[in-house]
């Protein structure tokens, strides 16, 4: 049995990268052969060297909404921090709020001059709370002008350019975290892969917190993820069926495409096919790999579900001593940090 404590690992705190670095993709690159354990010290423009003609680049292509809101109660002009986390129907929103013990059932929340308020419908677990809110005109527009960035609490550093939480290629708005392994893309780099050869396919999966969340179950089989929407294209799986038939590799680009692809896969017994759909995949140690050869990933924090993805690619040993020499070489970690290829 696999426990929480087996993909724990020591992070001096400095190395919780704070901010972006200037140029995407100068960041830096460990190279990591998940068959000899071979490693190798580059940077992220170095991908290119690690690309074949006929492989293809998988990358989401979700775009992180300005998702924290900061409201009144007007019975008790207490204050109200509202962080949206899904659409679940027209206009009902599962969020987090704080303080959440005093965001009882038929509690009304006014943001910015009133243009936007909210009534609590329903208490979930964790904080969470379901709520459903009222306004005039277009909801994304009036969220663009009132919300914030909801950027992970570890980053202590007010980001200057809410643009670098993006990826160079966000379009659908709906995640509540940004796809970070896909911040070290520039549109440059992304040309020169284009240009050797290799297929640049987007997908589509809304980044929910549930992602982050620490596992508290020791046995990690305890542990339940919460469900992301996801969307794959007749383009998409029609590109990555042909570059499969020709002997290509499928180059996921970050945790959230890897667990949209392997979730078609699983769906469709190996095949990849265009889908949406809900998925809540948890991807650890003793899961079959269905579609992606190789991947791109930032490094993740310790006992988290992404350590045990990665985990179940390269082995428990090998990832764990990859993020030693990453530790020793003092890389940046998480969502600003350095990223990595296995392959």
């Amino acid at each position: 049995m696999l426990t929480t404590e087996d993909f724990d690992y020591d992070l001096p705190h400095e190395l919780i990268a704070q901010t972006p670095i200037e140029k995407r993709d100068t960041s830096r690159l460990l190279v990591l052969d998940h068959q000899t354990g071979a490693m190798a010290d580059k940077h992220f423009y170095d991908i290119i060297d690690q690309l074949n003609p006929g492989d293809a680049v998988v990358m989401n292509d979700s775009r992180v909404m300005p998702a924290r809101l900061y409201g009144v109660k007007p019975e008790t002009g207490g204050h109200e921090e509202v962080l949206l986390l899904r659409n679940t129907t027209g206009d009902e929103w599962e969020t987090l709020m704080k303080p959440a013990r005093r965001a009882t059932v038929g509690t009304k929340v006014v943001f910015g001059d009133g243009e936007l308020t909210a009534t609590v419908t329903k208490e979930l677990e964790h904080g969470g709370r379901m709520i459903k809110f009222d306004y005039d005109g277009i909801f994304l527009e009036i969220l663009e002008k009132l919300g914030e960035m909801p950027l992970p609490p570890y980053i202590k550093e007010k980001l200057e350019d809410p643009e670098r939480y993006q990826t160079v290629y966000a379009k659908e708005l709906g995640s509540a975290a940004a796809p970070t392994a896909g911040l070290h893309w520039t549109k440059e780099l992304l040309e020169k892969v284009q240009a050797k050869g290799v297929k640049l396919v987007y997908i589509t999966l809304h980044v929910g917190l549930g992602t982050f969340r620490p596992v508290s179950e020791d046995n990690i089989e305890d542990h339940k993820m919460h469900s992301e929407f996801y969307q794959l294209s007749e383009a998409a799986a029609a590109t990555l069926n042909e570059v499969k038939a020709n002997g290509g590799r499928i180059i996921a680009t970050g945790t959230t495409s890897i667990r949209t692809l392997e979730t078609v896969a699983t769906k469709f017994n190996g095949e990849i096919k265009a889908d949406s759909g809900w998925t809540d995949i948890f991807i650890k140690p003793g899961y079959q790999w269905k579609a992606v050869d190789a991947f791109i990933t930032n490094f993740h924090l310790p006992k988290s579900t992404l350590v045990m993805l990665v985990a179940s690619f390269t082995g428990r040993d090998l990832i764990l001593n990859a993020y030693k020499h990453a530790v020793a070489e003092k890389y940046r970690f998480f969502s600003f940090g350095d990223a990595m290829f296995i392959k």
